[in-house]
This record gives C-alpha cells, structure tokens and sequence, in this order.
C-alpha cells in the first residue's frame, strides 16, 4: 500500500454507464418484458440461468422451509440488527402541518407514504441479507403498505432462492416475493406483468445490468440511486492502533477490485506500521485477490502535517464511509462537511454500521456525499403543498400577484387573478 504526500493524491472513477453494448441489451430486455411480461421473466431465467421457471412468486412454504436452512446465531444476529435499524429509522419520522394566518390563510405540507415499493436484492454469490433490512425498514417505517421483492436464484440451474435472504425478508414482513432477477427484474417492477404489479420506486444494489436498468426506468418510477464501488477513509493520529487501521481498510477492499481504501494520517510512524499490517492481514484474508487488486489500484496511505490538513483532505474525498480515529473524534465532528457515515472511536469499526448499530449502510459513493445523504424514511415519502387562501388575503395581495404574472408574459395567469380583483371591487 503507497505511502505519499496527500498532496500528490487523486481518485478519479467515472460513474459507470455501461458499453454501447451492454445498455443496447439492457434496452433490449427492458422493450421485451414490456411487451410479454411474464413469458419474457421465464425466457430470460432460461437463457441467464439455466432455469425452466415455473411459478415467480416464491410460495409461504418455500418461506417456512428457509428457516430450516439458517442457523440459530443468524436468526438471532438478525432479528437483533432489525430491532436497531427499526428504532434508529423510527426516530426520522415526519408529520403533515398547517400554518394558521392571522387573515385566515392557511398554508401547510401533507406528508404521505409511497404506496408500492420494490426491493431488487442480488442473490448468488453477492447475497447480502443485511440489505433486505437497510432497504425494507425505513419504507415501513414511512409507512408504505406495499413491498414487493425481487432477486434471482441462489444458484445457476436451480429454482431456490438464498434462504438466508428469504428469513431476511420474512422476518421484517415481506411475502411478496419474485424469483427473478437482473435488468428484466428491474423491468417487471417498473412496468409490471401478468404477476408482478408495477411499484413506485425501486431501491437495492445490483450488478452493471441492474444499475443500467434502474438509470433507463427512472423517471417512469423513482430510484435510490447509482451506487458505485465502496469507499473507506480513515483519519487518525499517532494514538491509533494500526491492526485496527488495517483491518478496517481491508473490510472494505475485500468488497470488490473498484473499492477504495485510504488511510489520512499526521503519523509518519502510523503510515509505516498500518502499511506492513495491510501486506500481513492481507495474506490471512479469503478474499485476497480481490482486496489485494483494490489496494493496489484504489488503496494509499496519505501523510498530512496537520489534522486541520486532514480534515480537508477528508471532505475533499466526501467519503461513503469515515473513520475518525484520532485523539478527541468529538472535536473534529463538526468539521466534517463531506460522509456518508462517520464512526467516531476505535470500536466502532464500519462493519458495526454495516450490519448492527441502526444507521443505514446504502450511502452515497463517487464523492456524491457532497450533495446526498444515506437511504431514509424521506426517501420513502412524498409531499403535497396545501394552499388556503382567504379573501383578505387575495384582495390585499392580488395586485402583486397580478405584476408578477405580467412581467413574465403570462397574461392568463394575471386575469385569473384580476377576475376576482374585479367582481369583489378591488
């Protein structure tokens, strides 16, 4: 792992948009389950994966049967982390108000729920139940009465879907669930067929095809977002304990070979010992050609003069995921301007945010923490304007109403002001 100046330091990754040849396929899928529904579903689960399907919907016996597959810590393990997210996200909750003028206009925000939401879960090797929880609880919380499910076989030529994933699903409530996945999944929750009704906005990771699919339906449906490869930064001083450094790093570089791992340090001395760490626990990891890949590529360890001087660093990189490990983390909190997520202290390693203490781990990457924010009840709700207006109100602000109208052309805008100016003798 590099060890430079920050200064000399840059990370550059282009949202991905796809080959010319991977968004015509991805059209391509999305026109033909437009247009043939569920017979498309099935025609492209034999094609990608080898699988003659026969019934989309996963049954309440296949549910029942997935408890049976999961072991006792997991099943404690989730319902435990649920529990915490629940009660984190609880706390987000908005109400509808009203304002009450004293000449009698009322103004005010109603706060509803979307109505259908689906969840795109992968489901093969990148089977991540943890995200089934961080996606479906703040919709429930906000209060959306329907989630519906999508994510592919566990394996190629099998029906079955991960039953850890379906535990998941099944312990936070959901039962509508598709086995079904890729961009054609995307399609079917943004379009609908014969099985699966249409949603309001989609959320949940997916591979190139997936994310693709997701960036061509919105706008017929929302979206979370574009997520790219994840991102770590850790700042810390000279009282940080470099084992935990490293393993923190390679938490996230074991994601995949585009994750980004960068240690910001004012210690010369922590640079050199979290350097030799990364090489040592790097040889112990399973996933070492893939971590090993992103360090390469994506990994350094930045020395700064100052911890003011790391400070800016971290918020120029707008991290998906900040470590503070340093002396006094409280202090500097208030200085951050660009994370996702910060965890402040030794122990509050980031997978204890991945996976356990509430907050959500679907944040913004590619630098995008400059401008959004992790997945939330809001993102879950919509909003409508409610506008009262009393007669003491148009009469004595009508005429304004009126120049304003006017001075931007539109004269029927004016009239159906004046109209009322008029016939009330103003």
């Amino acid at each position: 792992m590099r060890i430079m100046p920050a200064q000399q330091f840059s990370i550059t990754r282009e949202v991905e948009y796809g080959s010319p040849e991977q968004n015509e396929s991805v059209q391509r899928i999305i026109k033909r389950v437009r247009e043939e529904g569920d017979a498309a579903l099935r025609a492209y689960a034999k094609e990608f994966d080898g699988i003659q399907v026969g019934e989309l919907r996963v049954t309440q016996e296949e549910l029942n049967d997935a408890y049976a597959k999961v072991d006792a810590v997991f099943l404690e393990a989730i319902r435990e982390a649920a529990a915490n997210i629940r009660s984190f996200h609880e706390k987000q909750k908005r109400n509808s108000w009203v304002d009450m003028q004293p000449d009698g206009t009322v103004l005010g925000q109603v706060i509803r729920p979307l109505k259908r939401i689906g969840i795109y879960v992968p489901g093969g090797k990148a089977a991540y139940p943890s995200s089934v929880l961080m996606n479906a609880i703040p919709a429930q919380v906000a209060g959306v009465p329907e989630i519906v499910m999508v994510t592919p076989p566990a394996t190629a030529g099998e029906e079955g879907v991960n039953p850890y994933i379906l535990v998941a699903a099944a312990e936070v409530g959901i039962r509508e669930i598709y086995r079904v996945g890729g961009a054609q999944a995307v399609a079917a929750l943004a379009y609908g067929t014969e099985s699966i009704a249409p949603v309001d906005k989609i959320v949940g990771p997916g591979n190139i095809y997936v994310a693709l699919a997701k960036r061509s339906v919105f706008g017929a449906v929302d979206i979370d977002s574009i997520a790219g490869p994840s991102e770590i930064v850790v700042l810390a001083d000279e009282t940080a304990d470099p084992a935990y450094v490293a393993a923190d790093l390679l938490s996230q570089a074991e994601h995949d070979e585009m994750a980004s791992a960068v240690l910001v340090t004012t210690s010369e001395r922590l640079a050199g010992e979290v350097q030799a760490e990364v090489a040592r626990q790097l040889e112990e990891l399973p996933r070492k050609a893939i971590a090993a890949q992103s360090i390469r590529d994506y990994g350094a360890i930045l020395t700064v003069g100052s911890l003011s001087e790391g400070i800016d660093v971290v918020n120029r990189l707008a991290p998906e995921h900040l470590e503070l490990m340093i002396a006094e983390p409280w202090n500097s909190i208030g200085l951050i301007e660009n994370a996702g997520a910060i965890f402040l202290g030794p122990y509050s390693s980031e997978p204890v945010g991945d996976y356990f203490a509430g907050p959500n781990h679907i944040l913004p990457t590619n630098g995008t923490a400059r401008f959004s924010s992790p997945l939330n009840v809001d993102d879950f709700l919509k909003k409508s304007s409610v506008i009262s207006y009393s007669k003491q109100a148009l009469l004595a602000n009508g005429r304004k109403i009126v120049a304003l109208a006017e001075h931007e052309g539109l004269q029927g805008h004016a009239r159906a002001i004046q109209v009322r100016l008029d016939k009330e003798g103003n």
